[in-house]
C-alpha cells in the first residue's frame, strides 16, 4: 500500500492556519511570512518555546483546521507532525510546508525551494498521500540517524548553522569523527526476514527516498524505509566515502543500503544508542522503526506533483 495518488486541485480552506517559528533559519523570514499569510487567508500562531508547535498544532486539530501550514525548519515540521499524530488528525488535516530554516531538507524534498514556493503550493492545493516513518511511536518525515551524522547534525551550533548554513553540519562531521568510535548495533531488518549484525560507524533511516541519494528524484511513497549502514572504518575515509555517495552518487564498499518495511536495532554496549530523529536529539537501548505508508496529506511542489 502507497499513498501515490494525488489528491483535488483547490485554494487554502476558510479554515486555514499557519504554525510560525520566527526563530528557525536566519530569524528575519517573520514580517514577510505575516504578511504572505494573510494574503493567502491563513490565519497565524508564534511559537514560543521548544515543543511548542505540536502543542499549537493539536490545537489546530482541535479547531477543525482544514490545512495546517508549518514554517521553520525541519524541526518545526516534525513537531507539528508530532502534534497531529497526538491528536490523530492525520486523516482530517493537509499539511502545508513553508521553509524558513536552516536546510529545509524535507521541504526541497517536495519541490518547495522558497516560502513562495510553499504559499504557491498550498494556493494550488496538490496534495500528495505521503509515508511517515514512525520510531518507537514518535514520528518522522525525513530521517532517523544514529552515529556520526547523528552527532554533528544535533551539535552543530545555532551560530555556525546561521553564518554558513547546511555546511555548518559537514564541519561538525569532521569534529565529530575525530571523537567517535562507531556504534555496535544489532539490526534486525522485517522485510526480508534477515537478521545481520553490523559494528557501524553510523546508521541512516530515511523516510524520505533519495535521502541518501540526492541524483535520485525524492519518494516518499513507496511504503518502505531506505536503510543505509556505514561500517567503522578511519574517520578521514568515512567521511571521504559519504561524501562520494552523497554528492557523486557512487557505490562504496564500506555502505550497505537496504529496503526494509519494519526494523528494530538494539544497541549491543552498556549505553543507550544516541538517534537524530528528523535533527531532534534521542536516545534508544532498543528501538523498533516502522513506516505508516501514505498517512500524511502533504501540498507539494509544482515539480513533485507532476511525477
Amino acid at each position: 500500500m502507497t499513498g501515490g495518488s494525488a489528491g483535488p486541485t483547490a485554494a487554502p480552506a476558510a479554515n486555514s492556519r499557519l504554525v510560525l517559528n520566527p526563530t528557525s533559519g536566519e530569524a528575519d523570514h517573520t514580517e514577510r511570512v505575516r504578511r504572505l499569510a494573510a494574503e493567502h487567508g491563513f490565519s497565524v500562531v508564534e511559537t514560543e518555546r521548544g515543543g511548542h508547535a505540536s502543542e499549537l498544532a493539536a490545537a489546530a486539530a482541535a479547531d477543525d483546521v482544514d490545512i495546517l501550514a508549518a514554517c521553520g525548519g525541519d524541526g518545526t515540521i516534525h513537531e507539528v507532525i508530532q502534534g497531529l499524530v497526538a491528536a490523530n488528525a492525520l486523516e482530517d488535516v493537509t499539511l502545508a510546508v513553508i521553509p524558513a530554516g536552516t536546510a529545509n531538507i524535507y521541504a526541497s524534498g517536495l519541490g518547495i525551494e522558497s516560502v513562495d514556493d510553499g504559499f504557491a503550493a498550498a494556493r494550488r492545493g496538490a496534495t500528495r498521500g505521503l509515508d511517515l516513518g514512525v520510531a518507537d511511536g514518535e514520528p518522522f518525515v525525513l530521517s532517523a540517524i544514529a552515529g556520526l551524522p547523528a552527532s554533528a547534525s544535533t551539535s552543530a551550533s545555532d551560530g555556525l548553522k546561521e553564518r554558513i548554513g547546511t555546511l555548518a553540519f559537514v564541519i561538525e562531521g569532521v569534529r565529530t569523527a575525530r571523537q567517535f568510535d562507531g556504534l555496535e548495533v544489532a539490526v534486525d531488518v522485517v522485510a526480508d526476514g534477515e537478521e545481520r549484525v553490523w559494528e557501524a560507524l553510523c546508521l541512516l533511516v530515511g523516510a524520505l527516498r533519495g535521502f541518501t541519494g540526492p541524483n535520485e528524484p525524492s519518494n516518499a511513497e513507496t511504503g518502505r524505509l531506505e536503510v543505509t549502514v556505514v561500517d567503522r572504518l578511519p574517520p578521514t575515509g568515512a567521511i571521504a566515502e559519504a561524501v562520494e555517495r552523497r554528492f557523486f552518487d557512487r557505490e562504496t564498499p564500506h555502505a550497505t543500503t537496504i529496503e526494509a518495511s519494519e526494523l528494530e536495532i538494539v544497541s549491543l554496549e552498556d549505553e543507550p544508542v544516541r538517534f537524530s530523529l528528523d535533527g531532534e536529539p534521542r536516545e534508544y537501548d532498543r528501538v523498533e522503526i516502522g513506516v505508516r505508508p501514505g498517512a500524511l496529506r502533504v501540498c507539494v511542489g509544482e515539480a513533485y506533483a507532476s511525477r
